[in-house]
């Protein structure tokens, strides 16, 4: 498979914010927020993003009982408790702790659809705007993945293709786009970036990090 590298990186819209605690919420969290349009009804994309059939062959696995109020499990990733879904529209969810919270809406976009894409992410995890780091690059990943499906494309096993030379140099790509907009946030040092920057490339392009790259994965080092 040929990507087309530069094209899949500009595809999508990053953005990163500090958020308050409200009063329903106990402290800050930093807000991830992605958008992508794809030339496909708001019908099809919403069944891609639903179907666990469907979901398997551009993402993972999934599994649960997935309705509202229900639980799902990633295989070899996040799970977590839906706690909203209004189809064609919209889905929100835990992601792998009670206050991770990912929200995903389709909206009409001309003749295709948009998909957007928010990941609150609670400040004691994510620790400054940084910690964008480690969600965004997997996020644009499984968008890049989304897009390809729903073009026709044959992606084999996605575990398999996200560990693949192409599609690492492409996540190389992806940790830099989100260290530019976490940048232009303004809501982590130079120090938290520069860090999370190295751990982000361990995590997502192992094979293209420089040979001294720290490859824990947590975010403090410990």
């Amino acid at each position: 498979m040929n990507i087309d590298i530069a094209k899949q990186i500009a595809a999508i819209a990053r953005a990163v914010e500090r958020l308050p605690g409200g009063a329903e919420d106990a402290g800050e969290c930093v807000g991830v927020s992605l958008r992508r349009t794809y030339n496909s009804a708001v019908e099809d994309v919403w069944d891609a993003v639903t179907d666990p059939d469907r979901i398997k062959r551009w993402f993972m696995p999934i599994n649960g009982d997935l309705r509202v109020g229900g639980t799902f499990q990633l295989e070899g990733n996040a799970g977590g408790e839906i706690l909203a879904c209004e189809p064609p529209r919209l889905v929100r969810l835990t992601w792998g702790g009670p206050r991770s919270i990912v929200e995903l809406r389709l909206v009409e976009d001309g003749d295709g659809t948009a998909l957007e894409l928010d990941h609150i992410v609670p400040i004691e995890m994510a620790q400054s705007g940084a910690g964008a780091l480690w969600v965004g690059p997997g996020w644009d990943g499984a968008l890049m993945g989304l897009s390809l499906f729903l073009s026709g494309e044959s992606i084999g096993d996605p575990t398999v293709m996200a560990a693949s030379g192409e599609v690492q140099a492409f996540s190389k790509e992806s940790v830099g786009a989100w260290a530019a907009a976490v940048d232009r946030s303004g809501t982590a040092t130079a120090e938290q970036l520069a860090q999370a920057t190295t751990i982000s490339l361990a995590q997502f392009a192992p094979d293209l990090a420089a040979p001294d790259t720290d490859r824990r994965s947590d975010p403090a080092g410990s």
